[in-house]
């Protein structure tokens, strides 16, 4: 088959919609469900995301994206017993395959709201299971085992979108896309990121330890696949902070930093004890954490609004609880899309534990990033590469 019609494009009254190949078949085939135009847009950039993971770590992949951004990436380091708290998934059966896909959602359970999935690997029972519990659109892999197949088939009232993907097929070495009438024309960005790319380090602090490396590896990768301008912050194999699309680098820089932020508070002891109602769904709990720990917490603790969500009222995080709490992290790996144009985008890592940055190099400011990397015994590395994509 060499086309596919689709729901509808971008949107519902951009009918008819379809894809198709100019020379050959289609390399994925759909299982289950009816695509849309974005589903395969989040599909395809996810399963290159994913391939490319697994091939610079050699561990199962996983991705959760959302409008042709990831709101997560992650390989399938184990899960500590906190982690299996924080995300909810202790007495689970989990699986390599399945820790990388619960660390993926679990970056940003908000963003990750009726996500796409991409997984590297044969999808198995194990991740199955775990996804059915999830609000998700789609999901893409090479091949599913008989038993996940028919757990997700069950999902979405039999609709879930399931595509396989030909994981040997090779896209052309060029690619076009038509805006406005007009169709443009580029080399595919098939630059292939390792550690190669973190020998230069012009800072002061030239200390880029197997942990460090692996995650930066990571946050290039999933910027590479990320709407531009974008930042990425990770942590022991995985994103927990992504900025996207932002025109601003320090917006992004912000952006991913809160998001990472709210990933490390969502480990106060105070968050993972919150007392709340046994029959209180997923997307709830989630939307409560998220206006606990932020500014907003009086919107679910206030009047009797907390009665909703838990058996009893929790006690407010402060603000002093949250700095003293974020004030000890540190080991956070950041990568940047582009160069740092200003010192600020560090001033404001440094707040989010960062102590490992790769970035482009090149702006006309380099002396002043490095110089505020020095202020904070920072390793930087310049790459010398750029990752837009749009």
């Amino acid at each position: 088959m060499n086309s596919l019609e689709l729901k509808y494009g971008c949107n519902p009254n951009q009918k008819p919609a379809k894809v198709f190949m100019q020379k050959g078949e289609l390399p994925f085939s759909v299982l289950n469900g009816h695509p849309g135009y974005i589903n395969l847009l989040d599909a395809f950039n996810s399963w290159q995301l994913v391939r490319e993971l697994k091939a610079a770590t050699g561990l199962p992949a996983a991705a959760s994206f959302k409008h042709v951004s990831p709101a997560g990436a992650a390989i399938g380091l184990p899960l500590s017993d906190l982690l299996k708290k924080m995300y909810f998934v202790e007495g689970l059966d989990i699986t390599p395959l399945a820790a990388a896909y619960i660390r993926a959602r679990g970056a940003d359970r908000m963003s990750s709201y009726g996500d796409f999935t991409a997984l590297s690997d044969e999808c198995d029972a194990a991740t199955a299971s775990y996804l059915a519990r999830e609000v998700s659109d789609g999901i893409i892999a090479p091949a599913y085992s008989k038993e996940a197949l028919a757990i997700l088939k069950k999902k979405r009232k039999g609709n879930y979108l399931i595509l396989q993907i030909d994981s040997s097929y090779i896209a052309p070495e060029f690619e076009t896309k038509e805006v406005f009438g007009v169709t443009f024309e580029q080399k595919r960005n098939n630059l292939q990121i390792d550690s190669t790319l973190l020998k230069s380090i012009p800072t002061d602090n030239k200390f880029l330890p197997q942990d460090a490396q692996r995650d930066l590896i990571i946050a290039l990768i999933t910027l590479k696949y990320t709407q531009s301008n974008s930042v990425c912050y990770t942590e022991n194999g995985q994103a927990i902070g992504i900025g996207a699309g932002q025109q601003s680098r320090v917006h992004c820089t912000r952006l991913a930093g809160n998001k990472a932020d709210t990933w490390h508070l969502r480990q106060h002891p105070k968050v993972l004890n919150l007392p709340f109602k046994k029959d209180i769904r997923r997307p709830d709990r989630d939307n409560a954490i998220d206006v606990y720990i932020s500014d907003e917490y009086m919107d679910l603790l206030g009047n009797d609004n907390w009665q909703y969500s838990f058996t009893k009222k929790p006690t407010i995080l402060t603000k002093d609880e949250k700095t003293e709490w974020l004030h000890h992290i540190s080991g956070v790996s950041l990568g940047s899309d582009a160069f740092f144009p200003f010192g600020d985008n560090i001033e404001r890592a440094h707040k989010s534990g960062v102590n490992y940055i790769a970035q482009s190099g090149g702006s006309i400011r380099d002396d002043n990033v490095i110089a505020t990397c020095n202020k904070y015994n920072i390793t930087m590395a310049m790459t010398g590469i750029r990752l837009f994509h749009h």
